[in-house]
């Protein structure tokens, strides 16, 4: 729980927060949130996936990523913020130089606006649902 009293914050060590098999969900900051309501969701439809916090992208947990990798076969990332050089980009870095899979990645591409968050999240797809549906097209794309 990234809440509670056990959680160990580590800069540069992402830290895993639902064990699964079939897919990975790597998140930060308010997407984490996110991230776990999928996983329950995916759960409902009988596709197991694992939750990883990398509340740091620089340094970026290398390791924990490249097992993740290598033990599910298709990862989604989640991020509040612009695309370009942020979460997505870091651990697709990563992927790509130890343990290649299909990668979709969830965050804004385009200049924000200033409103409510969740009609926001909801425009920009930072959403439970989302997750999901990115979830499927990685599993779809693995080999």
């Amino acid at each position: 729980d990234v809440n509670g009293d056990d959680y160990k914050f580590e800069i540069g060590k992402g830290v895993e927060l639902k064990s699964g098999n079939d897919v990975t969900i790597i998140a930060t900051g308010l997407m984490v949130e996110m991230a776990l309501k999928a996983a329950d969701m995916l759960k409902a439809e009988g596709i197991d996936a694992r939750v990883i916090n990398i509340h740091t992208i620089k340094p970026i947990d290398e390791e924990i990523i490249t097992k993740a990798a290598k033990e599910t076969g298709a990862i989604v990332t989640a991020e509040e913020h612009y695309i370009m050089g942020g979460l997505g980009s870091a651990v697709t870095e990563v992927v790509c130089a130890n343990a290649p899979c299909p990668v979709k990645i969830i965050g804004t591409d385009r200049f924000g606006k200033s409103g409510k968050p969740a009609p926001l999240f909801e425009e920009y797809g930072l959403t439970a649902e989302n997750i999901v549906a990115k979830a499927k097209e990685a599993i779809a794309l693995k080999k």
